[in-house]
């Protein structure tokens, strides 16, 4: 039987009458995205650029941690892949704030869309039509795609003609808040066409 006594970090393993205690695993953060500085540095001479953009030249660390005290300011690691490491004398705080800046305006410029599909066949009515175009106008509304496709069942697939009616209909009825993105094109028993909002 398990113990796991609370507010401590081991676990109780019975072993023969007795117990023994063993350290819990930790959790390991992604390491991936951490940045060296100063005595945090591993690399015995790395290549220094200055606060304003001047290379200092290829460098023993010591010199350059001397060189970034100087200016008061941390030696930053910014490309340890390279050979020596490229390090920048900068305020850290600043730059990794900085960062999370750009990061979060990138994700603000990922557009970000569902593709929506909205089924209907070759003999639906004009009321069931209307009540589909209304649900592919607001999904356009919310900047979604929507895929568009007639279902031919059994001798349906005959009416091939008016499933392209009922896609041509849909579309003219939404021109002037969508385009048409891939025209009427049959796959399998199904024809499809995808509107994407203007």
């Amino acid at each position: 039987m398990y113990s796991i006594p609370v507010g401590h970090c081991e676990t109780l393993i019975p072993l023969g009458g007795g117990s023994i205690a063993q350290p819990r695993r930790t959790f390991q953060p992604n390491r991936s995205d951490r940045v060296n500085i100063n005595r945090d540095i591993r690399a015995r001479e790395v290549r220094v650029i200055d606060p304003e953009g001047n290379q200092l030249g290829v460098v023993p660390i010591e010199e350059a941690l001397t060189a970034a005290a100087g200016f008061g300011l941390d030696l930053v690691e910014v490309s340890p892949s390279a050979a020596p490491p490229v390090c920048k004398i900068m305020d850290y705080g600043r730059y990794k704030y900085e960062q999370t800046k750009k990061k979060q305006e990138a994700k603000k410029k990922q557009s970000t869309f569902q593709v929506k599909e909205i089924k209907v066949r070759p003999k639906t009515g004009d009321h069931d039509l209307m009540t589909k175009i209304g649900h592919i106008r607001k999904f356009l509304g919310r900047k979604d795609k929507v895929k568009v496709t007639v279902v031919f069942r059994g001798r349906e697939i005959t009416l091939s003609d008016r499933g392209r009616q009922l896609l041509q209909q849909i579309a003219t009825d939404l021109e002037e808040i969508a385009i048409v993105e891939q025209y009427p094109k049959f796959e399998g028993r199904t024809m499809m066409m995808v509107l994407s909002p203007k």
